[in-house]
Parts: structure tokens; C-alpha cells; sequence
């Protein structure tokens, strides 16, 4: 095909002002790709969790030696962490996601996670869901090249989310309504670290988990399998809640980015990327 659409190499919109405002030297480099979601969530806990950082974008198909010197697989997002001598690297989205957590609890003080144990697990338990059955099936879903496949691919995809929910209702009604607040205040205190499910919550390490497959979902599958996402009041009001908050919005290109980026992908080229050949081959994610 001669009008194939490429994946971009420079963010847009919101994210690329946000590469703006982080394009001078700090302790931490962010080596990233504007329209990968597993950079997205780690760049959305920075903005977020509050920690300097410098961001620089890689072509993850061109795998520049200073990528592979903190990521060996040449994939996105790595870290490079200049404050040792020599500097040392970091790779591995969720790996990364713990190390900002720790890091922040001893230098911003915000954190991604509930206070109580039993409220940590709950939120784990989220995060284990959607790297098992979110991620795996939305790329399942995408990729799919028979109507049939697509039509089971899309379901299995829907029915994960829907999980998700469960998940989310589950931590809401034994923390919050079953921890015996009788106000407002105690209300908050106890959802702190739940997420954006409660309307008075902010960001949890769920929301940072799969708030870039949402997103794609709204714009990369809608447009190239018609997928809607599930509908309600409190789904609805959480989607809203996230695509809004200022640390989501400003790691997020414009649409046009991820349509072509993600083209690749709905159309399953060959070699499309070590995520899709792992898809293709039924082999756990890279």
C-alpha cells in the first residue's frame, strides 16, 4: 500500500508542551516514544508524583545506543539515573512505576497508593488484572485481521473492563463503605490512594496502569473496529474524571498521532513491534 500512515516521532498537542517545559538536564532521563502507552503511564506518574525529570524521545525502532544502555531490549521507557557515577538505568514500565514510588516517599511525599495494607493489596490486585487480561486483549482485539476474531477479541477485551469495574466497586465497598466513615473528611482519608473510581479521589497506581489503553480505546479502536467503551453513570463519570486530570492530560498527544501510529497495528504489519509479534505468536508480553 502506497498510502500507509507511519508512527510519529514527535509528541503533539498537550505532551509536546510538556516536553517542552522538561527538555533541560536532571538527575532523571525519561527515554520515551510519543505514542506508546507503557511510557505513558510511567510519564503520567512523574507528572503526577511531582519528580524532576528531563524527557527524551527515541525512535524505539531505531534503538539508539543510549536507549539500550538502560533499556537492553531496546524498549521504551527506560531511565537513565544520573546521580551515580557511573549512571545507571532502569527499564520496564511497572518496575519503574515502584521506583517512583519509593522515590517520591522520600523526597515529594505523594504517593500513587493507599496507607492501609489491605487497601494496598486491593489496588494490586487492580494493577495484576489489567496487565494479565487488559493489555493482552486490547492488542488482541487490534490486531485480529478476521471479522470473527475481531467480534471475540472485542468481547473478551469489553468483558476485562468490566472486571476492572468489579474491582474497582469491590475496593470502594470494603474500604470506604464498609470502614465505618460517618463523614465526608474520614470518607476521603480512607479512599486516599483509591483512584479516580470515587468522585472525591485522585490518581491511583490503577488509573496510571491502564488510563493509556482507556484513552486508545476512545480514539485507536474506536476508529478502526468501532468499539465503544461501556456505558453508565459511574464509568462514565471516571473516564471523564481521568482523561481530565492535569497529570493525564498533559502526557496526551492529539488524536491524529495515535490514528497513525496505531495503523501498523490494526492492519498487523509484519514485525510491527516485539508487543504485536508476541500477540501473533501467543507468547506472555515482552
Amino acid at each position: 500500500m502506497t498510502d500507509q500512515k507511519n508512527y510519529h516521532l514527535q509528541c503533539t498537542g498537550p505532551a509536546m508542551e510538556t516536553v517542552q517545559r522538561h527538555s533541560g538536564a536532571q538527575d532523571i532521563t525519561l527515554f520515551g516514544s510519543c505514542f506508546c502507552p507503557f511510557v505513558q503511564r510511567v510519564w503520567i506518574a512523574l507528572e503526577y508524583l511531582g519528580i524532576p525529570y528531563k524527557y527524551y524521545e527515541v525512535d524505539p525502532y531505531k534503538k539508539p545506543a543510549d536507549l539500550l544502555e538502560v533499556s537492553p531490549k531496546g524498549l521504551v521507557p527506560g531511565l537513565k539515573l544520573h546521580k551515580y557515577t557511573p549512571p545507571r538505568g532502569l527499564n520496564e514500565s511497572t518496575v519503574i512505576l515502584e521506583y517512583f514510588e519509593d522515590l517520591a516517599a522520600s523526597s515529594t511525599k505523594r504517593s500513587l497508593l493507599p496507607t492501609d495494607p489491605y487497601a494496598r493489596a486491593l489496588v494490586r490486585l487492580q494493577c495484576d488484572h489489567i496487565s494479565r487480561s487488559i493489555v493482552p486483549a486490547f492488542y488482541r482485539y487490534l490486531q485480529a485481521q478476521e471479522e470473527g476474531a475481531q467480534i471475540e477479541f472485542g468481547k473478551e477485551f469489553r468483558t476485562s473492563i468490566e472486571s476492572l469495574v468489579e474491582l474497582f466497586e469491590r475496593a470502594e465497598r470494603e474500604i470506604v463503605q464498609g470502614g465505618g466513615a460517618s463523614g465526608v473528611g474520614e470518607q476521603r482519608a480512607l479512599g486516599a490512594g483509591l483512584g479516580l473510581w470515587l468522585d472525591n479521589g485522585d490518581l491511583s497506581l490503577s488509573d496510571v496502569m491502564v488510563g493509556p489503553w482507556i484513552f486508545r480505546a476512545c480514539n485507536v479502536l474506536k476508529h478502526y473496529r468501532g468499539f465503544e467503551l461501556p456505558t453508565g453513570p459511574k464509568f462514565g463519570a471516571w473516564i471523564d474524571r481521568l482523561f481530565k486530570h492535569p497529570a493525564f492530560k498533559a502526557t496526551c498527544s492529539t488524536d491524529e498521532l495515535y490514528l497513525d501510529s496505531y495503523e501498523r497495528y490494526a492492519q498487523n504489519r509484519p514485525n510491527t513491534s516485539q508487543v504485536a509479534n508476541a500477540i501473533n505468536s501467543g507468547k506472555p508480553l515482552p
